[in-house]
Order: C-alpha cells, then sequence, then structure tokens
C-alpha cells in the first residue's frame, strides 16, 4: 500500500538447451522492492507442493496480502494469509481444502470478499469475517442466480457491482453492502462487459463494453447514481450498422441446448454459398463472448460469415456446463463443434465446401479433433498453437496442469478417452481430410511448438489426397500474447489467403 513494491509469482529459470520444454515446478511467490538492486525476495513457497501456483492480491485496508494457491487449471484453490507488516510470520490457511473456487474481490474492515461456487453451481458472493472465519459462518452477500452465472463483482462506495451472463451476454447489477439489489445498469445491447479492478475507497468504476462489431468503448461506472457514461470511445473506418449479430440456439447431438452467435452483413441470402468461419473454444471454465476483432472485420468486410459456438467446456452456465465438456465428458464438445456445423448448412448460412473451422490453443485441439472425426462437414481447418498430441502434452512446460481438464494418462478411463481423440494418433490413411493449416510459433513456451511439428508430419505423411497440408511457424514469436501488429496482419493476410484458394470465393473488397 506504500507504493514499495509489488507482488508476482514465478519458475525458476529452464535449463540450458530446454528453455521452451522444461516442465515448470516449484512456484514462488516473490517481493519486489522498487529501486532496488537486491535479489527479490521470496514471500511464499512450498518445497513440499511442486503443483502448487500462487497469485497474491493486497487487501483493501492493505493490512494481508491474499494468496489464492492453485493446483494446475483446476477452478478449485485455496485460501492464505499474510500480514503485510509482517510478511516473514506465520501463514494464515483461510481456506485449507480444495473444495471450489473462490476469487477475492476486496475487502471492508475485517470482513474479505470472494465469488465462489462453493455450494453455488454458478457462483455467489460471500463474506469471510476474519474474526469469525469457520465455514459455518461465512455471509451470502449475493446469493446464486439460477438464471445467470456471476462472472466477478467489484466492491467499491459501500456497493457491489455484480458482472454476470445470462445466455452468454453480459449484464452489470448492483447491490448494496448487505446484499439487497439496487437494480441493474443499462448497457448499449447485447455484448460483453470487461471491468477494471477498483479499490474499495474509489468513487467510480470502468467498465469495457464490446460486441462482434462493436469496439471496446469505456464507460465511467457511478455505483451510487448507478448510471455509466462513455469516458472513451474509439472511431473506425466501418459501418458497423451494415451488419448484424443474432444469436440461435441449435441442438446437440445428445439434445443439449447450445448457443451459438453468428455475424453477417445485413440481408446475406441464405442461400447455402456464404464463405463461413465457425470459431470455438469449449474448455477450461472459459466463456466465449461477443469480442471485438479486426481480423473479424476484414473477413467480414470481405463478405464472410462469422459463427461463433458456446460450447460445453466453457463457463458460460456454470460448473455442470464446464463439467459436461471436460475428461471423459471432452467428446461432447466435439460433437457441440461438429453439431454447430450441421446447424449452419442445414439453415443455409453455408455448405460444407464453404465452411471453414478455427480455434487457438484448446481450441486447436478442438479444430483438430473434429476435422479428424467429422472431415465431411468442413471446407477448410484452422488449428493454432493446438494442444495436438494428448498423451505426451503433461511432459512439457505447463501441460501437466491441463490435467484438471483434459484428464490423465495415467488414469485408465481418462487414458482411454484422450487416446480417442487424440489428434496426432488418429489420422487415418485413405479419408479426405479439409484442407489444413496449422499455425504455431517457434518460441511458444505454453503449448511446445512440438505439438503442431508432429501433428503436421503425420498429417502430411498419411494423407495421399489433393489437398493442401500444410503450417505456418512463426519465428520469434510465442502462444500469441503479445504479438507486434505486424507479425498478427501478416499472419492474418495468410489465413485468409489460404481460405480464399481452398473455400473458392472472391473476396468481395
Amino acid at each position: 500500500p506504500d507504493g514499495s513494491g509489488f507482488f508476482y509469482s514465478g519458475y525458476d529459470a529452464p535449463a540450458e538447451g530446454t528453455l521452451l520444454k522444461d516442465v515448470n515446478k516449484f512456484q514462488r511467490l516473490y517481493f519486489h522492492a522498487l529501486g532496488s538492486a537486491a535479489p527479490d525476495r521470496v514471500v511464499y513457497e512450498r518445497p513440499d507442493q511442486p503443483n502448487w501456483g500462487f497469485h497474491a492480491q493486497v487487501d483493501d485496508d492493505g493490512r494481508y496480502l491474499v494468496i489464492s494457491v492453485s493446483l494446475g487449471t483446476d477452478e478449485r484453490n485455496l485460501v492464505f494469509l499474510k500480514r503485510i507488516d509482517d510478511l516473514s510470520g506465520p501463514t494464515i490457511e483461510l481456506v485449507p481444502e480444495f473444495r471450489a473456487a473462490y476469487r477475492f474481490i476486496g475487502s471492508d474492515g475485517p470482513e474479505l470478499f470472494f465469488v465462489t461456487d462453493d455450494d453455488a453451481e454458478r457462483y455467489r458472493v460471500v463474506a469471510i469475517d476474519l474474526r469469525e472465519p469457520d465455514r459455518e459462518a461465512w455471509r451470502t452477500v449475493i446469493a446464486e442466480d439460477a438464471q445467470a452465472t456471476l462472472r466477478g463483482a467489484e466492491f467499491l462506495a459501500g456497493r457491489f457491482v455484480a458482472h454476470s451472463l445470462r445466455d452468454v451476454r453480459s449484464e452489470l447489477r448492483i447491490f448494496d453492502r448487505t446484499g439487497t439489489a439496487l437494480g441493474e445498469v443499462p448497457l448499449p445491447g447485447p455484448g460483453h462487459v470487461v471491468v477494471a479492478n477498483v479499490g474499495a475507497g474509489d468513487p467510480a468504476l470502468f467498465f469495457s463494453f464490446l460486441a462482434f462489431t462493436t469496439p471496446p468503448t469505456l464507460y465511467r461506472l457511478d455505483p451510487i447514481a448507478r448510471t455509466a457514461t462513455v469516458f472513451k470511445q474509439p472511431t473506425l473506418s466501418f459501418d458497423p450498422a451494415r451488419y448484424e449479430t443474432r444469436q440461435v440456439f441449435y441442438p446437440g447431438k445428445d439434445g443439449a441446448r447450445i448457443p451459438m452467435f453468428i455475424v453477417a452483413r445485413k440481408g446475406t441470402q441464405r442461400d447455402g454459398s456464404n464463405p463461413t468461419i465457425l470459431y470455438g473454444y469449449g474448455g477450461f471454465n472459459i466463456p466465449v463472448t461477443p469480442a471485438f476483432s479486426a481480423n473479424t472485420l476484414a473477413w467480414l468486410e470481405m463478405g464472410g460469415v462469422y459463427a461463433s459456438a458456446n460450447l460445453r467446456g466453457g463457463a458460460e452456465y456454470g460448473r455442470a456446463w464446464h463439467e459436461a465438456g471436460m475428461k471423459t465428458r471432452k467428446q461432447n464438445v466435439f460433437d457441440d463443434f461438429a453439431a454447430a456445423a450441421e446447424y449452419l448448412a442445414h439453415e443455409g448460412w453455408t455448405r460444407p465446401d464453404r465452411l471453414a473451422i478455427s480455434g487457438r490453443s484448446n481450441g486447436g485441439l478442438l479444430v483438430a479433433a473434429t476435422m479428424l472425426q467429422r472431415p465431411e462437414l468442413f471446407g477448410a481447418a484452422i488449428p493454432q498453437v493446438g494442444v495436438l498430441d494428448m498423451l505426451r502434452f503433461r511432459e512439457f512446460t505447463i501441460g501437466w496442469a491441463w490435467e484438471s481438464d483434459y484428464g490423465s494418462v495415467l488414469n485408465q478411463d481418462e487414458y482411454r478417452a484422450l487416446r480417442a481423440y487424440s489428434p496426432l494418433h488418429n489420422i487415418e490413411p485413405g479419408v479426405d481430410y479439409p484442407p489444413t493449416l496449422v499455425l504455431t510459433g517457434d518460441h511458444d513456451d505454453r503449448v511446445y511448438p512440438a505439438h503442431s511439428f508432429k501433428f503436421t508430419a503425420e498429417l502430411q505423411h498419411v494423407y495421399r489426397g489433393p489437398h493442401p497440408m500444410l503450417t505456418r511457424i512463426e519465428t520469434r514469436a510465442g502462444h500469441g500474447a503479445g504479438k507486434p501488429t505486424t507479425k498478427v496482419i501478416e499472419e492474418w493476410t495468410d489465413v485468409y489467403a489460404f481460405l480464399a484458394r481452398t473455400l473458392a470465393f472472391e473476396p468481395d473488397l
């Protein structure tokens, strides 16, 4: 709180010659003193727990360091506290069991506030009084909503601003300190909200609102007056009024109700001829919300249709939706994606030879697995920085952390599920796979680029049909975050040139 430094977590440097593939273990929590050349101080470590990770926040009163302890990508976490004025002192284990997810959002005197799915599949806000911290004494501030999934909350000016998803559309609601609902904040329309972190003493909250054709617009929210006004708005050279976004719900293979957004020019004819990109992710309790992207706009301006499916495995509808797409149930995600393609063709938006599928990271796995299982549905596939060797992903960098979602080869049932869909191990001779462009970065230390190298090599070795099976390896780039704009432009230029050729359409420019 005195501005003297900051906390961060990190791993030891990898061994010589194994920069991109050394397994990440034994994370530590450090304090860096601004202006000091002394080695950073280790604030917390657990040599007996090599897989534990640490995320630190300082409470609003500046008294406690709140440490979230994670185990890989498992949503469940522990919560520990340390006194800021005695970091060498004892650690208080406030939540000592991996029972549920607890996200610290603020404090007021002795009470700490958390968003949690403890006894609330779609999350609630609880207050933990440090004078009586036992779980039985926790106070529910904002109760679970059976129709909306609480994604986060901020505490400021004595009020809570809660951000929820209702059928994948953001909403902001305000509650007083006791949890009494005070009303909803009007938003410009269906879209997604990104809330900036605040402190309890801040007079206002800033949030961005965005949608597929609406760039991030920054708003200032007064929680007392419950009004939001535009603070910063970008200017663009395209006319969003030319496009429309609609949300549809289609049946999955097992009858599940799956949401999907479809973005296209107004007046687009549903005659089956439209070049279309279908995007998906489906994993790790991450929702796929309406998102603005200049890359997507370029596709729309070329005359394409863009569809984004909200598959199981994500966070759109809470814990049950996530768990329905993980471990031995991961096949549900691929089936949901294939069903989205079938819907788009059935409704006349496109046809298989004009439909491309695209996804990144876990979404790269989604694209590769689905193109192998249902090749007749697609005219092109673009798996980007994908997890493609499901039998060895645990051997590289942070891959072991994904076992909470994918399962482990050391578990017999989970091994069988992984082997059944692992892209590297399911390329079959004699199958007419769609044209494929595999993208990766040669410095990707999240999804080791050998995933893409091996998958491409196997695909080129086995496939004997007429379609191109290509890879694009970006040099001096990693998983994607922080990639320079010039590299992004070059990458998407190649992707769209590939799609124009393989989907056989003339871009409308």
